[in-house]
Formats: C-alpha cells, structure tokens, sequence
C-alpha cells in the first residue's frame, strides 16, 4: 500500500517498540526527528509539533539559524561537521543543497516493513538523490541513497554517507578491533568533539572489523543502557563515522569507501549505496541482539532445518588427503552422529600445500585418480551424511594453470603486481570471461559430486587491485560480482547450502549474511578464545550461523590444552561442529564427545531459536568480572532456558557477588538445575546451596538477585537448565 504525502510532512514509522519520526522542514532533505522506545499514536498536530521540538536555539559564532542535521548532512544546511557528501566535476558541483520533491509512504503487509521514500533534486549541481528509510517489523531501521548524475559531465563521487542521530546522553562509543584468530575485540572511548573514523581499505571488513559501532550512557552493558548500533552491510571498504560537532550533535555515518577515482557517474549513471543498519535498544546490547536476530531470522532461504552437526577435516589432515584416511574419519564421524563432512583446500590442481593450484578448479588426478573423490562422496552420502568440499573462488595463485594461461584476469595496479599474500592474487570476477569461468567450473564439481554445501574461503586482502582494463581501482565492482556468483550457484542448486569464510571472521558483515548459511567466526578454535569471539560475534550474528566447532586437546592456532568438555561446552552455543583427528582421539573423549553431540541434538530448538542473553557479571564481581562469565538461550516462550556459568580465569577473592539469569518471565516460578558439572571442581559441600539440589525461583529473583557462583577452576564451564513450573 502506497500513501503520497506532502514534501515537507511528517512521518511516524513504528514496530516492535520502536519509533522513528522523519521530517522536512523547509523542504530539506528528511531529517531524524526521533528515534527510540515507540511513542504510541500519534496525530498530524503532535508529528508537527514533535518537529518544532526538534528545531534547537543557535549560539553566536555559528550560521544564522539552527543547524539541519538531515540524513545526508549537507554544510548548506549550516551542518558545522563532515559533508555526507563528498564529490565534483573536475572540482566544480562539489557541495550540495537538495530540495525534496516529493516521497511516499509504503507498507508490505507481507513482512511488515514500512517504508518511506523521499526524492530530492539539486538543479546547481545536476544530481538527484532518492533516500529510502524502512523500519522492519523487528524494529531495524535500515536507510540506502541512490544518487544519480542528471548533468551533461562525469560527476566523480568521492564518498556518500548517511547518518544516524545520537542523542546527547550517548557518552560513551563501543565498536571492535582485532586480528587473525582474534577477531570482534572490543574497545570502548568517550564520545568526544570530534571524529572517530573507522576504515576498511583492504576489500573487506577485515579480521579487524569494527562490525558495529553503538553509542550509548557511560558504562552500557549487556542488560543496561539506552543504545544505538549501527551497521554498513557491505562486505567490502566501508568508512564508518562517530561524529561530534562543537555544537554538540552527534551522529554516526556509515557508507563505502572509495578509492581515487574508482566510482566516477556518467551521465545519466546512479550509484546505490549499501544499506546502512540501525539498531536501537533501551535495555542494553541484548536489546540490540535480539532485534538483528529477529530481523536476520525472516531472511529469504533461511536455513530451516536442525543445523546438521558438522566435521570439517581441515585440522585433522590439513593438506594429506588420502581416501583410506578420509574415509575412516568419515565412518568414525558418522558412529558418533555427525551429519554433515566437509572436505576442506587441497583436493584440486597442483595444490599440495598452499603455494600453487588456486583457481585451477578441476579435481585433481594426482591425489584423487579414477574418480576416487567421487567415492568419498559417495561413501560420505551412504553414511547418511552431506557432502561439503571447500573453494576460494575469488582468488588465485602465481603458480597456477589459470594464472599462466589468463593473467589478465588478475587485479593489480598498471605497471606492476601487488604484493602477495599467502602466495595469493586476487582474481578480477568482473571480468565476464573469468567470472563465467569459475562459475562453470565450480557448478561441474558440485554436481559431479553430489556437493550439499559449500565452504566458500577468502584469505587475502584486495590491496592495491585495480582493473588491468580500466586502469581504475575495482573493489566496489570486484564486491558486487562476488554477490553475483554466490546467488548463481544459489539460483543452479536450490539446496545448495554455503559458508562465509574469510580467513575465519574477516568478512562478516550484513550483506554476505543475507546470501549464506553459516559465517566461521574465527579460525582459532580455542575454547577460551573462543568465548570472547563468540561472545561479541552473537551481537549481530544469531548463533545458528556461527560454526563454532571442537578441536584437538592442544589447540593449533594458540597451543593451548584444554578438557573435552570445556571445548564441547563452548562449541554447544553455535553451529556445533567438530575439526580434530578422531583416530588419534581417546577412547574416553570419544565417547564423551558423542554426549555432547546427543546433548547438542536435543537442544537445538532451543538453542537456535531463542533469544540469546548475557549476563552483566562486572557489577557483581568487581575488577573480576571478566573471570566468570554468564551466558545462556531462552525460549521465545520463556518457559525453557539454558545457561552457561563459565570461569576464563581465576578470581582474585571468592566468593564472587551472585550472578543473575537474564531473559527470564519475572512472574514465572522456574526450577533451577544443573544440566552439566565439569568433573574437575571443588567438592560439592563447598558448592552453593542450589547447587546441591534443585530449587524452584521466580523469574524475578532469578534475574534481579541471582545466584552465587559455583566455585569453578579456570577455563571450565557449567550448564544450568531453567524450566517453567508455573
């Protein structure tokens, strides 16, 4: 349903307990006017009043008149910060003043997304600019621009960035940082005058991504605080803004990045920008998760049977692939129930180790003869398993069939090559012939093989990868092609499930979300790395995407030893998985692993379909609140929960303040058990109480006043099922 509206009214978006008002006083481009808990009804009088409490007094020193901080911030509005804006041709046309023209109203009953689009015109500058703001019925706000040159001369477009207000009780900024096998760090600053700019500029959102930039009261917490979360879905260069003016208003601005020249319109041409993502929460950074869940959860193909338990061989064999040893691993796997075998890099071309092969996607003959590969698929299938195998389509090595016979394809600079890492080019996907390539080839594999799942890998940044036909820098392009193949192979192969790889978590943002099936946080797999990773990945990323898998008692990428159960416990809380050499596993850790798989088995519903809570244990444990940490899933009906007490460390006094139970029914009565003890602890009598036997609690008690911990040794966790009474 379509509702046209004048140019200047304005508008009241509300879902989920939110409300986002939208004006355009003086026919300026749509600015927020509010945006947080929802507002009820609310009549044309009150929405025109709501603006006029919107418009500020002005200071001396500054324009005449309040500034406009619309969503494209325009410095002819008297906005004293960044333009959103930033282009010319050939120096001219390089600010902006846009007039709306009109906008519309529209609501699709079948997803409950209201939207309202605005249109505007800059005749000075020749350009027309299309604002979309939706608000989903999970309350997300999501805003995209088209900007289109309606001038006679190339209009080179330098940035474009939209910008979401943060009200002035926002003191404090989180967003993350990290590294290969740690990724999503957080790091938290005051919300100062001034710009904090976080940029991606190497082809992706990187393994120091800032994922999400959330503005909110000093001290906001998991369960606390009145927060604001934004995020770029675009898996390529991104910048992303937390600006303060002198004057006082805040916003963060989200947008790609571009590099000189890279996007320059013809006449007549548009550039849509990638959505920009809004969250806001009035009950903390859970409030945050739950709406992306909600939100990620109603994505076309979604995944919707039980998330298969999963073995990837990569660390039980890395590159020695023989039938006899796969095919024993297979069996082993399929005794203990998994259900899914992925056969991860080295099955093709010359690759043997990771120098040579990449791009040449025939299966190869020297490690794979007579259609042996074939039969692993087959025996993998006969044991009632999918069949997965691993790609990197987008790139490709020196030492490669592909790279001797079509070195045009490759990106670089004129003149030279970049530099490369881990022996890798990046291969140009825009190019049709290199992109109807890989197409082809890898659609033969998959339907040779009977492939039921893709692990789709990308391990090097695009530093310094232009177009060797144009001359210009193709990221953006390079980006959008990778889109492309990954909805062909969808398109080819209706159930064809896929896996975001990128190094582990260096690309895990919004827009490869929507076109896979599961995102691998991080190739660190150590348990008590693991849950600072999956801790802050879940803030977007609903924990039915995230492969979190059981590795090795010495972890590889740290060399960490760890029990069983701690590795099992932590992986339970994702898409479980296993990535270890089950013939040199115990007997005892076996059969241990096979109770984690049955337990993980059982609680899928709940665990991939409830809301994900974490408790704020700071508060209760002083400068230990990192030690012990409290995390857990509860039922959408909230008669089911389950939590995971967890020791990372070893507290400096004991005992710590109690540990509440978030998410819980506060009128509900619940029975508080344990559902799994780790054998090494203290003995039970120095145990808390409820610890000895089950008590019945409200939800109140539960998450208000707590529980005292139970006294666990450092990197041990404890599972406790809460259940509805009455």
């Amino acid at each position: 349903m379509t509702t046209p509206a004048p140019p200047t009214s304005a508008v009241h978006l509300t879902a989920a307990g939110v409300s986002l008002i939208l004006d355009a006083p003086e026919r300026n481009l749509p600015r927020v006017a509010y945006w947080g808990a929802a507002l009820g009804d609310i009549d044309d009088a009150a929405l025109t009043s709501i603006g006029v409490l919107n418009t500020p007094s002005f200071s001396g020193g500054t324009v005449d008149g309040p500034a406009h901080v619309s969503l494209l911030t325009e410095p002819s509005t008297g906005w004293p910060g960044s333009a959103g804006l930033l282009g010319s041709r050939e120096g001219r046309a390089w600010t902006t003043a846009f007039q709306v023209t009109d906008h519309n109203l529209t609501h699709d009953a079948a997803t409950g997304t209201q939207r309202s689009t605005w249109h505007a015109e800059d005749t000075d500058a020749a350009l027309t600019l299309t604002l979309v703001v939706e608000l989903t019925a999970a309350g997300v706000v999501q805003v995209s621009a088209t900007l289109t040159n309606a001038g006679e001369e190339t209009y080179q477009l330098d940035h474009l960035g939209l910008a979401l207000p943060v009200p002035r009780s926002a003191t404090e900024i989180l967003d993350f940082t990290g590294r290969w096998a740690r990724e999503r760090a957080p790091q938290r600053r005051p919300f100062l005058v001034g710009s904090h700019v976080r940029e991606a500029v190497r082809g992706k959102p990187g393994h120091d991504s800032s994922y999400l930039t959330i503005a909110g009261p000093s001290g906001f917490g998991f369960r606390h605080g009145d927060v604001r979360a934004v995020h770029v879905a675009w898996s390529g260069n991104q910048r992303v803004t937390a600006e303060k003016t002198y004057t006082g208003e805040q916003v963060i601005r989200g947008g790609e990045y571009f590099h000189p020249g890279e996007q320059r319109l013809q006449p007549g041409a548009s550039y849509t920008t990638p959505t920009v993502l809004g969250v806001w929460s009035g009950q903390g950074l859970d409030g945050v998760s739950a709406r992306f869940h909600e939100q990620m959860r109603t994505r076309d193909r979604y995944p919707t049977t039980p998330r298969p338990v999963t073995i990837n061989v990569w660390e039980a064999v890395y590159f020695d692939h023989r039938l006899d040893r796969l095919v024993d691993l297979a069996d082993r796997a399929a005794d203990l129930g998994v259900e899914r075998y992925v056969l991860d890099d080295g099955w093709f071309g010359s690759r043997r180790d990771d120098t040579s092969g990449l791009g040449d996607w025939q299966i190869s003959p020297d490690v794979w003869p007579d259609d042996t590969l074939r039969q692993l698929a087959d025996h993998v299938h006969s044991r009632g398993m999918e069949f997965g195998i691993w790609f990197e389509p987008e790139m490709i090595n020196p030492d490669s069939e592909l790279a001797r016979n079509h070195p045009e394809w490759v990106l670089k600079p004129q003149g030279r090559m970049p530099r490369e890492a881990r022996q890798q080019q990046v291969l140009n996907l825009a190019h049709p012939d290199a992109y109807a390539y890989v197409l082809d080839a890898m659609s033969t594999v998959i339907a040779d093989l009977n492939v039921d799942y893709i692990k789709w890998d990308h391990n090097r940044d695009l530093l310094e990868s232009g177009s060797q036909q144009t001359g210009t820098a193709f990221v953006h392009e390079q980006t959008l092609a990778a889109y492309r193949l990954l909805d062909d192979l969808r398109a080819r192969f209706a159930t064809l499930e896929i896996e975001s790889c990128s190094g582990g978590g260096a690309r895990m943002d919004w827009g490869i979300l929507q076109r896979t099936d599961r995102v691998w946080a991080s190739d660190c797999i150590d348990a008590h790395e693991r849950q600072a990773i999956q801790r802050w990945t879940t803030l977007m990323v609903p924990p039915e995407l995230m492969g979190s898998h059981v590795g090795d008692g010495r972890a590889h990428t740290t060399g960490r030893m760890h029990d069983l159960d701690y590795r099992a416990g932590t992986a339970l809380f994702g898409h479980f998985g296993i990535e270890w050499d089950l013939a040199k596993a115990a007997d005892d850790d076996v059969e241990r692993l096979r109770g984690w798989i049955d337990r993980y088995k059982q609680m899928r519903p709940l665990l991939h379909g409830g809301t994900v809570v974490r408790a704020d244990t700071g508060d209760a444990a002083g400068s230990d609140g990192d030690a012990i940490l409290v995390h857990g899933v509860v039922s959408p009906q909230q008669d089911d929960a389950l939590f995971a007490i967890v020791a990372t460390d070893r507290p400096d006094s004991w005992p710590i303040g109690r540990l509440t139970l978030p998410g819980l029914d506060p009128q509900a009565t619940y029975r508080v058990s344990v559902e799994f003890a780790p054998d090494a602890m203290a003995e039970v009598r120095r145990q808390p109480g409820w610890w000895k036997q089950p008590v019945e609690v409200s939800g109140a008690v539960l998450g208000q006043v707590g529980l005292y911990a139970p006294e666990l040794n450092p990197d041990t966790l404890a599972l406790v099922r809460v259940t509805k009474v009455s």
